[in-house]
């Protein structure tokens, strides 16, 4: 496994909606991910945020509160959203150094595709839907200033323009 570069926003990749991973072997590319995910530190990576445009991402909502529960999903579908929403600030690893207030579903329920082949079917809320459905932006070629209205995005862009790279 290896540690890699995470692009930065503005980089084409992010703008890119991701192909389907299918049936390629992506084992090499999920531990990168998670190895990665780990040593950034965040909560959630996907593979275009190493260069990859494929629909597969990780995740690990609870580590660093102490519990482990690393998630690795490939293809992965939101089947459902509740209808009640909830404002929280986002950091993004593409986007070091800023935060935006992103309001999303309280809750989702998420079928993907583990390492294994297996089909996972999933009701999330809290911190974990938060952090599939950033995630799950990223396969759409979607970063967290494309959620803000004109006015905050262009606030946070120019903040983000500040930050040393």
């Amino acid at each position: 496994m290896t540690v890699r570069p995470i692009l930065r926003w503005p980089d084409p990749v992010l703008s890119r909606v991701c192909a389907p991973v299918g049936d390629r072997d992506i084992t090499g590319l999920v531990g990168d991910l998670f190895e990665t995910m780990y040593a950034a530190p965040g909560r959630g990576l996907a593979a275009p945020q190493v260069g990859e445009a494929l629909r597969v991402f990780v995740m690990d909502a609870t580590w660093k509160d102490g519990d482990m529960s690393p998630v690795a999903c490939i293809d992965p579908e939101i089947l459902w959203m509740s209808d009640d929403t909830v404002p929280m600030d986002e950091g993004c690893l593409s986007i070091p150094g800023v935060a935006a207030t992103i309001q999303r579903p309280s809750r989702i329920r998420l079928r993907w595709r583990g390492l294994d082949g297996a089909v996972h079917e999933a009701d999330l809320d809290g911190a974990e839907a938060r952090v599939a459905l950033h995630e799950y932006d990223h396969l759409d070629g979607k970063v967290t200033f494309d959620r803000l209205e004109p006015e905050a995005r262009a606030a946070l862009e120019a903040d983000y323009a500040a930050v040393p790279s």
